[in-house]
């Protein structure tokens, strides 16, 4: 089995007027489908991040790719792998920090690697007829479990002109409406758990909006809150205090200010006070190098994977095993995403033993008019994805919905992420995304 031919779909997404410490998202969000096409007349599919530069990345490894037999991934990724994952630099310049997931150039090489590895994953997975999960050692479990993932959001559902979306949830801006977003979330997905965006809003609002989430919902529900490093180490030590009870239990509080010596220095003062407060991040931790020096500082308890920049499923299972070495927990990150994305966000679950928590995903806020997946939507069961009984990812594209999402991409004028322009444009033209902002 050869790779003759690789396809390459730019997608553009509507996205609603979310609300982050990065700034504001566009109407549109941007993804990439992949192809590779074997000789065998097996086609397998990825989706990967959007945008001039990530296509650009997989454009550059067309001549290696093509002639390729999908087995031989490990060739591929010493072609490709730089190193940099293995490097920490003091400067934190490979944080994303400052830089959006898929803007980074520090994780360009493993990310271009993950988009084709699990394109090859799912063509032997149909080739053999095993669901790709099962081809790296079998599965941990049957089903991804994911958490109901909630942000503060001006009105509007995305898209532009003809192209604008209903507006399912209204504006949230506040801890009764979020209240009432999560409400919605758990009653059409079954979610368990629950994620707030929270750096945003000034953060004695956000401390009481996670209150009322506890309020609403009671102690079953785990509650998480990522500001993504929106604030100083004192009011990181400030909201710990304030939430020592709602975010026990499971919970969690995720990148609160920026740098691991910053969240070891709030992690040290929480613990002087008798609180253990959980400390999770994909911000400060983004490659394996920043592993077991997260372990050492105690700065990070929970690693949040992502198998599209840390180099695909095989190396999420790594990192599952590489956690459990080092006694600390696992869940994944999310960015805006469609059906092929939540598949593979799936199946990389589930071919993770030491999966502590419940994954992160955008993919309610994504709308069936986008969809590339043939059927339609993918379902949830009381919240998490189960593994269907078919080969390889188990989905196949839509290529009616696939050309409109190409057609829409080069219809609008975003070519990449900027959450800080969004602001500018349409909040406050002298925005600038500021940390810490609290």
């Amino acid at each position: 089995m050869t790779i003759k031919e690789l396809r390459l779909h730019p997608q553009a997404i509507a996205d609603g007027p979310l609300r982050s410490s990065y700034g504001l998202h566009a109407p549109y969000a941007l993804r990439t489908i992949v192809e590779v096409v074997t000789t065998d007349g097996i086609t397998g599919i990825s989706e990967t991040y959007g945008g001039e530069k990530p296509l650009a990345a997989l454009e550059a490894v067309r001549q290696y790719v093509v002639g390729m037999n999908p087995f031989d991934l490990t060739r591929f990724w010493q072609h490709l792998h730089d190193g940099a994952d293995r490097v920490v630099d003091p400067s934190g310049a490979r944080s994303q920090t400052m830089l959006v997931p898929g803007e980074n150039p520090l994780d360009e090489s493993t990310r271009t690697f993950a988009a084709i590895e699990v394109a090859c994953l799912d063509a032997i997975g149909q080739a053999v007829g095993k669901p790709l999960c099962d081809l790296t050692g079998g599965r941990a479990r049957d089903a991804a479990p994911f958490s109901a993932y909630l942000f503060y959001k001006h009105a509007g559902g995305g898209g532009l002109g003809e192209d604008t979306r209903e507006d399912k949830y209204g504006e949230c801006l506040s801890p009764e409406t979020i209240v009432e977003q999560c409400r919605r979330f758990i009653s059409e997905y079954g979610f368990a758990e629950i994620k707030l965006k929270g750096g945003v809003l000034d953060p004695e609002i956000e401390i009481d909006t996670i209150r009322a989430l506890r309020s609403a919902f009671g102690p079953s529900f785990p509650l998480r809150i990522d500001p993504n490093c929106a604030w100083s180490v004192e009011t990181s030590v400030q909201v710990g205090l304030a939430l020592r009870e709602e975010l026990s239990g499971g919970g969690y509080l995720e990148d609160p200010c920026s740098a691991l010596t910053g969240m070891a220095e709030v992690r040290r003062r929480l613990l002087a006070e008798g609180i253990s407060t959980l400390f999770a991040s994909n911000v400060a931790t983004t490659c394996f190098a920043h592993v077991p020096q997260a372990r050492d500082l105690d700065a990070v308890q929970i690693i949040l994977s992502d198998p599209h920049y840390w180099g695909g499923i095989r190396k999420q299972k790594q990192l599952s095993e590489l956690c459990e070495v080092l006694g600390l927990g696992l869940s994944m990150h999310s960015n805006n995403h469609l059906g092929v994305s939540l598949m593979t966000m799936a199946h990389a679950a589930c071919a993770s033993p030491h999966l502590t928590h419940a994954c992160d995903t955008h993919y309610p806020w994504q709308t069936e008019i986008d969809e590339v997946v043939e059927g339609g939507r993918i379902h949830f069961t009381n919240g998490a994805v189960p593994i269907p009984d078919r080969p390889g990812l188990g989905v196949k594209l839509d290529y009616d919905q696939l050309a409109r999402g190409v057609e829409r991409y080069h219809k609008i004028p975003f070519k990449k992420r900027d959450d800080e322009a969004e602001m500018r444009k349409h909040v406050d033209p002298n925005w600038k995304r500021v940390l810490p902002r609290w």
